[in-house]
């Protein structure tokens, strides 16, 4: 969207200078008591909300590059159309339609161009693993190859294929496997039966799961998109051998396939993508603001307890994706071999730990994390993507393996650094209690819900909260 009103801007202005010349194109509007300023952002409001109204903006449409170019077309074709109408209508000679003639069919050209530089650069990025997405095709028939096959072609799409799972009947046997073993796409693996589902989403990184059974089977799916929704990931079922539908499902099509997306969790791609950029700013600001505080503590931890000053430690981000979290070192270096010896003071009911007087703070650790400080250098985790400022705490990967199903949704958003029940309940001995907060914070997630907890943080990290 941002794209194509920035294209029409450009395509008003290069029109107008061809117009009306590169000296005199502003006074030709001037004369006309037009200001050009205002008319370039009007005609980019119009040509936005066309391209718009012609569905050009749906977040998960797979549009083909003919496709793309003929709506564009259609779309100007109709703006035109009105146009025209309207100024015969009220008799308004003045307008130049030779102007805008030029403007409707240039246009089309340079929105067409600048969405292909887009799917180039998506398709380049992407291609090298930037921002990718994996996926879990659950079959493993003619149907579920080819529609693997199609989704590793687009690869402006930025889906992976994880692997197929396997189908068999009631008499043990998979009627799909002589025509699997016939297709040039067993290069994928199979990572087990539809039955073990659950084992392959705790054990692979899965974003999206495509369901590809054969009708003998679509008494499955039901169970399948149940467990999803427990699990926050995309499902998608292409209807290439019949046709049925689910409460809550997108209609789409795909290489002219009809696939119906169940999408569970967040999925307001436009606001995650200012949350995304949010993200960036604040914590590039912070790190740059706070850099004094970060060295000043960073040497007293030095001179205090000693090398090292950063402790890191693997954590469990999106979707089970695992990354190295950073933090100020607070306890004694060989903490993480003392923790058994702890395990019974644990305070914290359930698949986390906490104690309050833990022995194994070092001598700046307790002020450290009364104030939070330690938590800072995460922010360097955020610019890299791994984290957010606002979401749930990141797990443990040894406390995500005793996850009850239910708590596992709490991986379908990206972690943070703060989130509601640190500035809610972070006093609360009850694991279930934290993850229904945040599990609450996934359902009603909002940038504004965001600033709030942030601005919330702030005295509770003053008040050593």
């Amino acid at each position: 969207m941002a794209a194509d009103a920035l294209s029409a801007m450009a395509t008003f202005v290069a029109v107008s200078v061809a117009r009306f010349g590169l000296s005199g194109w502003l006074d030709a509007w001037v004369r006309l008591r037009v200001e050009p300023i205002a008319l370039m952002a009007i005609w980019a409001a119009v040509w936005v909300t066309a391209v718009w109204l012609l569905g050009l903006y749906r977040l998960r449409a797979r549009w083909t590059v003919r496709t793309e170019a003929l709506e564009l077309a259609r779309g100007a074709a109709l703006l035109a159309i009105i146009t025209f109408g309207a100024l015969f209508v009220i008799k308004l000679d003045s307008v130049s339609r030779l102007f805008l003639i030029s403007l409707f069919a240039s246009q089309v050209l340079v929105t067409f161009v600048s969405r292909l530089a887009l799917r180039f650069a998506f398709r380049w990025a992407r291609s090298r693993g930037l921002s990718a997405r994996f996926v879990l095709i659950v079959g493993t028939g003619p149907s579920a190859q080819w529609f693997a096959d199609r989704i590793e072609r687009h690869q402006e799409l930025g889906l992976r294929v994880v692997g197929h799972l396997e189908w068999r009947g009631s008499d043990g046997l998979n009627p799909d496997a002589g025509l699997a073993a016939q297709s040039t796409s067993l290069t994928r693996p199979i990572l087990g039966r539809v039955d073990e589902i659950d084992r392959i989403l705790h054990d692979q990184v899965v974003d999206e799961v495509v369901i590809c059974l054969p009708p003998a089977a679509w008494g499955l799916i039901e169970a399948i998109t149940r467990l999803c929704e427990e699990e926050g990931k995309i499902v998608r079922i292409p209807l290439a051998e019949g046709a049925f539908d689910l409460p809550g499902a997108h209609h789409e099509v795909f290489e002219n396939v009809p696939v119906l997306s169940l999408v569970y969790g967040p999925d307001r791609a436009l606001g995650l993508l200012a949350k995304r950029l949010l993200d960036v700013i604040l914590s590039a600001l912070a790190l740059l603001i706070l850099s004094p505080i970060l060295v000043l503590v960073g040497l007293i931890i030095r001179l205090v307890d000693g090398p090292p000053v950063l402790f890191t430690q693997v954590r469990v981000g999106l979707h089970g994706r695992e990354f190295r979290v950073a933090k100020f070192r607070t306890m004694v270096p060989d903490a993480e071999e003392l923790l058994d010896e702890l395990a019974d003071q644990n305070e914290v009911s359930g698949h986390a730990f906490k104690v309050t007087e833990d022995p194994r703070l070092s001598r700046t650790g307790g002020w450290l994390r009364r104030l939070s400080i330690d938590e800072l250098p995460q922010l360097v985790n955020v610019l890299k993507g791994e984290m957010s400022l606002v979401g749930p705490r990141p797990p443990l990967p040894r406390e995500v393996t005793e996850y009850d199903l239910w708590h596992r949704r709490r991986l379908s958003m990206k972690p943070g650094i703060t989130g509601l029940w640190q500035v809610s309940a972070r006093r609360q001995a009850e694991f279930d209690r934290w993850v229904a907060l945040d599990l609450d914070y996934i359902d009603r997630w909002s940038l504004w819900l965001d600033l709030k907890i942030m601005v919330r943080t702030i005295p509770a990290m003053l008040q050593g909260r």
